[in-house]
């Protein structure tokens, strides 16, 4: 027997994690990578904050085992995330209505909520934002789904398309899977406001629609519990719907893989029953997820000393990508840079789309070694005081032509 044919075909590189690759590779010694989504400080440096330091601290002094962890993950992981992303006096903690699994990341979560959601019956289509993460399409396809999109930017590409967006999700079909960025949109970085957010849970529940909430950045944006303003639309009462909350980024846990997928029903009755569905879909996946970045999150989350460290530590993050938004805003218009930039200094989270032409990033690439994801998404945490200045005369550069 032989490999599958199309195995020997060299598949294309991943298009984020590919352009880290020949950013390696590239020994200009002015590169700049704004390609990857991960924090670095002004150095270009992705730190281990504080916060971890002193919780891994902890967890090598106490010793534990290495034992396999439960396959829905720890107790004490699953109730401090849950009261992260709701907050321990909203409805939906409470009445108890939520069940939380512990996963490899926010990716992880994405994918068993998708094999969870088919393998228990679901509708077979779901509705991704146009532009979205490019993982979302590959993942989904992948485990089974069949996509459609719906219009999110306007024109300038700077801003919320309501009006389309919102026709686009009342034309799906009752059942249908809607997955929605619940804050920090990757990878524009505009969010729907309150009124959109109320538009959208009217839509859902019209439609009989079951949304996934990708919140990956929750912290990153303007703050945690304003981050999850997004709740106000969709937490209302019989409202069924799944969140995949990721610890990568407001934790700087990039490679210690942490997330967690919870669902809330409608009752906690139901959410027990869709919890023993979701199991059969970890263990056949992974198993059980590992632990001690999870370990790590929870230590920080229950101890309300290390916890108010953490947040100090989350909003110095936070406060160095707003600066670096409004610097990159100033520095764009200072230059004449041909566009309209101030929209960029009120978008939420790590992104920023320039609106480049698929050329025009080969050229960034190529001529000023300025890496950069289609349509000219940035990390907006990649820029330093060191690396802006050329970075806004490559950007003008190509623009110009």
């Amino acid at each position: 027997m032989a490999l599958p044919p199309r195995s020997l075909t060299p598949a294309p590189p991943d298009p984020i994690l590919g352009l880290t690759e020949a950013f390696k590779a590239d020994t200009r010694p002015h590169k700049v990578n704004l390609s990857v989504g991960v924090y670095v400080d002004d150095s270009g440096v992705t730190p281990v904050i504080p916060s971890v330091l002193e919780a891994e601290r902890r967890l090598l002094d106490k010793a534990g085992s290495k034992g396999y962890l439960p396959i829905d993950g720890r107790p004490g992981f699953k109730a401090a995330v849950r009261d992260l992303i709701f907050g321990t006096d909203h409805e939906i903690v409470t009445s108890g209505r939520s069940a939380t699994a512990q996963t490899p990341g926010g990716t992880g979560a994405l994918r068993v909520a998708a094999d969870f959601l088919l393998q228990s019956g679901s509708s077979r289509t779901i509705w991704l934002s146009e532009p979205t993460w490019p993982n979302h399409p590959q993942l989904f396809t992948l485990a089974g789904f069949a996509l459609r999109t719906y219009p999110y930017l306007d024109e300038s590409g700077r801003g919320l398309d309501v009006g389309k967006m919102l026709v686009a999700l009342r034309s799906a079909v009752p059942g249908d899977v809607i997955l929605l960025h619940g804050s920090c949109h990757n990878p524009s970085g505009v969010d729907p406001d309150p009124e959109t957010w109320a538009a959208i849970g009217e839509i859902v529940v019209e439609r009989e629609l079951l949304p996934v909430v990708d919140f990956a950045y929750q912290g990153f944006g303007f703050g945690l519990r304003e981050d999850a303003d997004w709740l106000a639309g969709l937490a209302r009462p019989g409202l069924e719907f799944l969140v995949c909350s990721s610890y990568s980024k407001n934790f700087a846990l990039y490679n210690e893989r942490v997330g967690a997928l919870t669902i809330v029903a409608a009752d906690p009755a139901r959410a027990a029953a869709a919890l023993s569905h979701l199991k059969i879909a970890v263990r056949s996946n992974y198993s059980n997820p590992p632990a001690h970045g999870g370990d790590i999150v929870e230590t920080i989350l229950t101890d309300p000393a290390l916890r108010a460290r953490w947040e100090l530590d989350l909003a110095g993050m936070r406060n160095r990508i707003l600066g670096n938004r409004a610097a990159l805003v100033e520095a764009l218009v200072a230059a004449g840079v041909p566009g309209r930039w101030e929209p960029i200094g009120r978008q939420r989270g790590m992104f920023a789309l320039l609106g480049l032409s698929a050329d025009q990033v080969a050229r960034l690439r190529d001529e000023f070694a300025v890496y950069v994801v289609s349509r000219g998404r940035i990390n907006v945490a990649g820029l330093t005081a060191a690396n802006l200045p050329d970075v806004v005369a490559a950007v003008k550069a190509v623009i110009e032509g």
